[in-house]
């Protein structure tokens, strides 16, 4: 599913003009970022919980040259997903 596919589906369920469920998507999403980006968590009960992790610096190669280099700290988004949300794929997505 892509953006437009789910400002779609949002007009749809919420009896939302196109336009105005793009404005609450945009609006959902753009808060989220927001958050992160101050270090705050952002978690939606029955959902899950998006952050900013910490990833430490450390050494790796360039696979094109073998060539050791220093790969740097960063924060980056991180989303773990709820026991309930979980669950309900579990039991809805069919086994392979």
């Amino acid at each position: 599913m892509h953006k437009t596919d789910l400002v779609d589906e949002v007009a749809e369920k919420c009896d939302l003009t196109k336009s105005d469920a793009k404005e609450a998507v945009e609006a959902f999403i753009e808060t989220i970022e927001e958050s992160l980006c101050r270090n705050e968590k952002v978690t939606l009960m029955g959902f899950g919980t998006f952050e900013a992790r910490h990833r430490k610096g450390r050494k790796g190669r360039n696979p094109a040259t073998g060539e050791e280099m220093n790969i740097p700290a960063a924060y980056l988004p991180a989303f773990r997903a709820s026991k309930n949300l979980k669950e309900k794929v579990k039991e809805s997505v069919p086994a392979e």
